[in-house]
Protein backbone atom coordinates (compact mmCIF):
# COMPACT_ATOMS: atom_id res chain seq x y z
CA UNK A 1 0.00 0.00 0.00
CA UNK A 2 1.22 3.52 -1.21
CA UNK A 3 1.23 5.78 1.74
CA UNK A 4 -0.02 9.24 0.41
CA UNK A 5 2.06 11.91 1.88
CA UNK A 6 0.20 15.31 2.65
CA UNK A 7 0.22 18.23 0.93
CA UNK A 8 2.69 21.24 2.49
CA UNK A 9 1.66 24.55 2.40
CA UNK A 10 4.49 27.04 2.43
CA UNK A 11 3.29 29.20 5.21
CA UNK A 12 5.77 31.90 5.18
CA UNK A 13 4.68 33.55 1.55
CA UNK A 14 1.84 35.03 1.46
CA UNK A 15 -0.79 35.12 -1.39
CA UNK A 16 -0.78 38.20 -2.13
CA UNK A 17 3.17 37.82 -3.06
CA UNK A 18 2.87 35.84 -6.18
CA UNK A 19 -0.01 39.01 -7.32
CA UNK A 20 3.30 41.28 -6.14
CA UNK A 21 5.69 39.33 -8.38
CA UNK A 22 3.54 39.47 -11.43
CA UNK A 23 5.78 41.14 -14.75
CA UNK A 24 3.72 43.61 -15.28
CA UNK A 25 3.57 45.53 -12.23
CA UNK A 26 7.56 45.31 -12.47
CA UNK A 27 9.55 47.97 -13.22
CA UNK A 28 11.47 46.35 -16.67
CA UNK A 29 7.91 45.85 -17.64
CA UNK A 30 6.81 49.26 -17.20
CA UNK A 31 9.64 50.32 -19.37
CA UNK A 32 9.52 48.04 -22.42
CA UNK A 33 5.60 49.58 -22.33
CA UNK A 34 6.44 52.79 -22.06
CA UNK A 35 9.40 52.64 -24.78
CA UNK A 36 6.71 50.93 -27.15
CA UNK A 37 3.86 53.33 -26.31
CA UNK A 38 6.27 55.94 -26.97
CA UNK A 39 7.39 54.26 -30.77
CA UNK A 40 4.13 54.02 -31.45
CA UNK A 41 3.34 57.81 -30.52
CA UNK A 42 6.54 58.54 -32.66
CA UNK A 43 5.63 57.04 -36.04
CA UNK A 44 2.21 58.79 -36.01
CA UNK A 45 3.37 62.42 -34.85
CA UNK A 46 7.14 62.64 -36.10
CA UNK A 47 6.19 64.74 -39.07
CA UNK A 48 5.30 67.56 -37.02
CA UNK A 49 8.25 67.22 -34.89
CA UNK A 50 11.05 68.14 -37.87
CA UNK A 51 8.05 70.83 -38.89
CA UNK A 52 8.71 72.21 -35.46
CA UNK A 53 12.37 72.06 -35.85
CA UNK A 54 12.60 73.35 -38.91
CA UNK A 55 10.37 76.40 -38.42
CA UNK A 56 11.90 76.76 -34.80
CA UNK A 57 16.00 77.35 -36.49
CA UNK A 58 13.91 79.27 -39.50
CA UNK A 59 14.65 82.72 -38.26
CA UNK A 60 18.47 81.61 -37.06
CA UNK A 61 18.86 80.85 -40.65
CA UNK A 62 17.85 83.72 -42.19
CA UNK A 63 20.35 85.54 -39.81
CA UNK A 64 23.35 83.36 -40.09
CA UNK A 65 23.26 82.47 -43.94
CA UNK A 66 23.86 84.85 -46.83
CA UNK A 67 21.13 83.11 -48.66
CA UNK A 68 17.99 84.57 -47.35
CA UNK A 69 15.58 81.95 -45.41
CA UNK A 70 12.14 81.33 -47.09
CA UNK A 71 9.81 82.11 -43.82
CA UNK A 72 7.40 79.64 -43.93
CA UNK A 73 4.50 78.73 -42.09
CA UNK A 74 3.85 75.36 -40.72
CA UNK A 75 2.06 74.09 -43.48
CA UNK A 76 3.88 75.48 -46.02
CA UNK A 77 6.87 74.11 -44.69
CA UNK A 78 5.60 70.38 -44.32
CA UNK A 79 4.43 70.74 -47.65
CA UNK A 80 7.89 72.48 -48.81
CA UNK A 81 9.79 69.23 -47.13
CA UNK A 82 7.34 66.69 -49.46
CA UNK A 83 8.08 68.64 -52.53
CA UNK A 84 11.93 69.43 -52.24
CA UNK A 85 13.13 66.58 -50.79
CA UNK A 86 10.33 64.13 -50.82
CA UNK A 87 7.47 62.78 -48.31
CA UNK A 88 9.72 60.08 -46.55
CA UNK A 89 12.27 62.69 -45.75
CA UNK A 90 9.15 64.07 -42.92
CA UNK A 91 10.72 60.93 -41.02
CA UNK A 92 14.33 61.80 -41.52
CA UNK A 93 16.21 61.30 -38.39
CA UNK A 94 13.31 58.59 -37.03
CA UNK A 95 15.79 56.35 -36.31
CA UNK A 96 18.04 58.57 -33.55
CA UNK A 97 14.48 59.61 -31.43
CA UNK A 98 13.49 55.96 -31.43
CA UNK A 99 17.35 55.42 -29.67
CA UNK A 100 16.42 58.44 -27.64
CA UNK A 101 12.96 57.14 -26.60
CA UNK A 102 14.44 53.83 -25.49
CA UNK A 103 16.17 55.90 -22.95
CA UNK A 104 14.24 58.84 -22.32
CA UNK A 105 10.45 57.77 -22.16
CA UNK A 106 11.37 54.43 -20.52
CA UNK A 107 13.66 56.30 -17.70
CA UNK A 108 10.95 59.06 -17.35
CA UNK A 109 7.48 57.18 -16.61
CA UNK A 110 9.34 54.14 -14.38
CA UNK A 111 10.80 57.08 -12.30
CA UNK A 112 8.18 59.21 -11.52
CA UNK A 113 5.85 55.58 -11.39
CA UNK A 114 8.38 55.14 -8.61
CA UNK A 115 8.71 58.08 -6.48
CA UNK A 116 4.75 58.40 -6.27
CA UNK A 117 4.60 54.78 -5.52
CA UNK A 118 7.29 55.68 -2.60
CA UNK A 119 6.34 58.61 -1.47
CA UNK A 120 1.78 58.70 -1.16
CA UNK A 121 0.76 57.60 -4.28
CA UNK A 122 -3.21 57.57 -2.83
CA UNK A 123 -2.55 61.17 -1.55
CA UNK A 124 -0.14 62.73 -3.68
CA UNK A 125 -0.33 66.31 -3.62
CA UNK A 126 -0.05 68.99 -7.03
CA UNK A 127 3.66 70.33 -5.53
CA UNK A 128 5.03 67.09 -5.36
CA UNK A 129 3.70 65.05 -8.38
CA UNK A 130 5.16 68.27 -9.97
CA UNK A 131 8.31 67.65 -8.14
CA UNK A 132 8.47 64.34 -9.20
CA UNK A 133 7.62 65.28 -12.77
CA UNK A 134 10.60 67.51 -13.27
CA UNK A 135 12.83 64.98 -11.76
CA UNK A 136 12.18 62.52 -14.00
CA UNK A 137 12.24 64.08 -16.97
CA UNK A 138 15.71 65.31 -15.88
CA UNK A 139 17.36 62.19 -15.53
CA UNK A 140 15.59 61.16 -18.52
CA UNK A 141 16.85 63.95 -20.82
CA UNK A 142 20.15 63.70 -19.60
CA UNK A 143 20.38 60.20 -20.50
CA UNK A 144 19.50 60.83 -23.44
CA UNK A 145 21.00 63.79 -24.73
CA UNK A 146 23.57 62.45 -27.21
CA UNK A 147 20.43 60.48 -29.51
CA UNK A 148 18.32 64.19 -29.06
CA UNK A 149 21.29 65.93 -30.22
CA UNK A 150 21.61 63.63 -33.39
CA UNK A 151 17.76 63.79 -33.75
CA UNK A 152 17.90 67.40 -34.40
CA UNK A 153 21.05 67.57 -36.62
CA UNK A 154 19.58 65.23 -39.04
CA UNK A 155 16.72 66.83 -38.96
CA UNK A 156 18.11 69.73 -40.81
CA UNK A 157 20.31 67.83 -43.38
CA UNK A 158 17.74 68.04 -45.81
CA UNK A 159 17.52 71.61 -45.37
CA UNK A 160 21.76 72.20 -45.60
CA UNK A 161 21.63 70.45 -48.65
CA UNK A 162 18.58 72.69 -50.34
CA UNK A 163 20.96 75.36 -49.35
CA UNK A 164 23.82 73.97 -50.84
CA UNK A 165 26.01 73.19 -47.91
CA UNK A 166 27.42 69.47 -47.59
CA UNK A 167 25.74 66.82 -45.70
CA UNK A 168 27.66 66.15 -42.31
CA UNK A 169 26.28 62.73 -41.97
CA UNK A 170 23.72 60.09 -43.66
CA UNK A 171 22.95 57.87 -40.43
CA UNK A 172 22.53 57.55 -36.79
CA UNK A 173 25.79 56.18 -35.89
CA UNK A 174 27.46 58.47 -38.35
CA UNK A 175 26.43 61.68 -36.69
CA UNK A 176 27.21 60.02 -33.38
CA UNK A 177 30.68 59.13 -34.13
CA UNK A 178 31.26 62.75 -35.63
CA UNK A 179 29.79 64.62 -33.32
CA UNK A 180 32.41 62.26 -30.70
CA UNK A 181 35.39 63.23 -32.93
CA UNK A 182 34.59 67.17 -33.04
CA UNK A 183 33.39 67.65 -29.75
CA UNK A 184 34.22 64.29 -27.35
CA UNK A 185 32.08 63.37 -24.85
CA UNK A 186 31.53 66.89 -24.02
CA UNK A 187 29.83 67.51 -27.65
CA UNK A 188 27.40 65.00 -26.77
CA UNK A 189 26.00 66.90 -24.44
CA UNK A 190 25.86 69.76 -26.31
CA UNK A 191 22.35 71.77 -25.64
CA UNK A 192 21.85 69.61 -22.07
CA UNK A 193 21.28 72.87 -20.42
CA UNK A 194 18.16 73.58 -22.56
CA UNK A 195 17.46 70.51 -23.51
CA UNK A 196 16.97 69.74 -19.19
CA UNK A 197 14.67 73.15 -18.73
CA UNK A 198 12.41 71.68 -21.56
CA UNK A 199 12.34 68.12 -20.17
CA UNK A 200 11.52 69.47 -17.05
CA UNK A 201 8.83 71.77 -18.44
CA UNK A 202 7.33 68.81 -20.92
CA UNK A 203 7.32 66.06 -18.09
CA UNK A 204 5.40 68.64 -15.97
CA UNK A 205 2.58 69.12 -18.12
CA UNK A 206 2.79 65.19 -20.30
CA UNK A 207 3.77 63.26 -16.53
CA UNK A 208 2.21 65.55 -13.46
CA UNK A 209 -0.41 67.12 -15.57
CA UNK A 210 -1.75 63.58 -17.07
CA UNK A 211 -1.86 61.88 -13.72
CA UNK A 212 -3.03 64.89 -11.97
CA UNK A 213 -5.85 65.46 -14.44
CA UNK A 214 -7.37 61.84 -14.63
CA UNK A 215 -7.44 61.54 -10.64
CA UNK A 216 -9.35 65.33 -10.57
CA UNK A 217 -11.83 63.42 -13.17
CA UNK A 218 -12.21 60.11 -11.75
CA UNK A 219 -12.28 61.10 -8.11
CA UNK A 220 -14.00 64.78 -8.78
CA UNK A 221 -15.89 64.23 -11.01
CA UNK A 222 -16.92 60.45 -10.67
CA UNK A 223 -15.56 59.84 -13.59
CA UNK A 224 -14.46 55.90 -14.48
CA UNK A 225 -11.12 54.50 -15.55
CA UNK A 226 -11.31 54.55 -19.21
CA UNK A 227 -10.63 55.71 -22.72
CA UNK A 228 -12.59 58.91 -22.06
CA UNK A 229 -10.65 59.67 -18.49
CA UNK A 230 -7.54 58.74 -20.69
CA UNK A 231 -8.37 60.88 -23.33
CA UNK A 232 -9.10 63.85 -21.88
CA UNK A 233 -6.48 63.63 -19.47
CA UNK A 234 -4.16 63.46 -22.49
CA UNK A 235 -5.14 66.73 -24.36
CA UNK A 236 -4.52 68.27 -21.33
CA UNK A 237 -1.48 67.33 -20.40
CA UNK A 238 -0.79 68.00 -23.97
CA UNK A 239 -1.52 71.53 -24.10
CA UNK A 240 0.19 72.28 -20.73
CA UNK A 241 3.33 71.02 -22.47
CA UNK A 242 3.42 72.46 -25.44
CA UNK A 243 2.71 76.14 -23.48
CA UNK A 244 5.34 75.50 -20.53
CA UNK A 245 7.93 74.06 -23.00
CA UNK A 246 7.75 75.67 -25.91
CA UNK A 247 10.40 78.64 -25.28
CA UNK A 248 12.89 75.85 -23.76
CA UNK A 249 12.61 74.01 -26.78
CA UNK A 250 13.74 76.59 -29.48
CA UNK A 251 16.38 77.59 -27.52
CA UNK A 252 17.42 73.33 -27.21
CA UNK A 253 16.84 73.00 -31.10
CA UNK A 254 18.80 76.16 -32.18
CA UNK A 255 21.62 75.28 -29.94
CA UNK A 256 21.41 72.03 -30.57
CA UNK A 257 21.63 72.79 -34.59
CA UNK A 258 24.86 74.99 -34.49
CA UNK A 259 28.15 73.40 -34.99
CA UNK A 260 30.24 72.05 -32.23
CA UNK A 261 33.34 74.11 -33.09
CA UNK A 262 33.81 77.76 -31.18
CA UNK A 263 34.60 78.97 -34.57
CA UNK A 264 30.94 78.05 -35.82
CA UNK A 265 28.82 78.45 -32.63
CA UNK A 266 26.36 81.77 -32.70
CA UNK A 267 25.24 81.61 -28.85
CA UNK A 268 27.59 80.52 -25.88
CA UNK A 269 24.69 79.11 -23.96
CA UNK A 270 20.86 78.96 -23.07
CA UNK A 271 20.38 82.47 -21.50
CA UNK A 272 22.71 83.93 -24.14
CA UNK A 273 20.22 82.05 -26.82
CA UNK A 274 17.11 83.21 -25.41
CA UNK A 275 18.55 86.94 -25.07
CA UNK A 276 19.71 86.54 -28.60
CA UNK A 277 16.23 85.25 -29.96
CA UNK A 278 14.12 88.00 -28.04
CA UNK A 279 16.57 91.06 -29.56
CA UNK A 280 15.92 89.55 -33.27
CA UNK A 281 13.27 88.11 -33.58
CA UNK A 282 11.41 89.32 -30.24
CA UNK A 283 9.34 87.26 -27.40
CA UNK A 284 7.12 85.77 -29.71
CA UNK A 285 10.31 84.29 -31.61
CA UNK A 286 10.32 81.99 -28.26
CA UNK A 287 6.82 80.47 -29.42
CA UNK A 288 7.92 79.76 -33.38
CA UNK A 289 6.35 76.59 -33.77
CA UNK A 290 4.23 76.49 -31.30
CA UNK A 291 1.81 75.46 -32.95
CA UNK A 292 3.29 72.05 -34.39
CA UNK A 293 4.42 71.77 -31.31
CA UNK A 294 1.20 71.88 -29.33
CA UNK A 295 -0.18 69.89 -32.15
CA UNK A 296 2.30 66.94 -31.85
CA UNK A 297 2.58 66.93 -28.44
CA UNK A 298 -1.39 66.27 -28.55
CA UNK A 299 -1.83 63.73 -30.31
CA UNK A 300 1.29 62.12 -29.15
CA UNK A 301 0.23 61.83 -25.57
CA UNK A 302 -3.03 61.07 -26.99
CA UNK A 303 -1.61 58.14 -28.39
CA UNK A 304 0.80 57.81 -25.63
CA UNK A 305 -1.58 57.17 -22.78
CA UNK A 306 -4.14 55.13 -24.69
CA UNK A 307 -1.57 53.10 -26.00
CA UNK A 308 0.24 52.63 -22.11
CA UNK A 309 -2.79 52.25 -20.48
CA UNK A 310 -4.61 49.75 -22.86
CA UNK A 311 -0.91 47.55 -22.73
CA UNK A 312 -0.74 47.17 -19.18
CA UNK A 313 -5.26 46.50 -18.93
CA UNK A 314 -4.58 43.81 -21.92
CA UNK A 315 -1.66 41.93 -19.96
CA UNK A 316 -3.81 42.58 -16.76
CA UNK A 317 -2.17 45.13 -14.72
CA UNK A 318 -3.69 48.00 -13.00
CA UNK A 319 -4.20 51.20 -14.79
CA UNK A 320 -1.28 54.01 -14.55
Amino acid sequence: MVEKKPIVTDTKTPLTENVEKRFIDTIPCTYILSVLSATAAELITYPLDLTKTRLQIQGELAKTQEVKAMHRGMLATAFGVVKEEGPFKLWCGMSSIIYRHTIYSGVRVCTYDYLRTTFGHDNLPVWKAALFGVLSGCFGQWLSNPADLVKVQMQMEGKRRLMGEAPRFLSFHQAFVDIYRRGGIVGLWQGSVPGLQRAALVNLGDLTAYDMTKRFLIHKMEMEEGPLAHILASLASGFVAAVAATPADVVKSRIMNQPTDERGRQVSGSLDCFKKTVEAEGYMGLYKGFVPHWMRLGPWTLTFWITFEQLRSILGGAAF
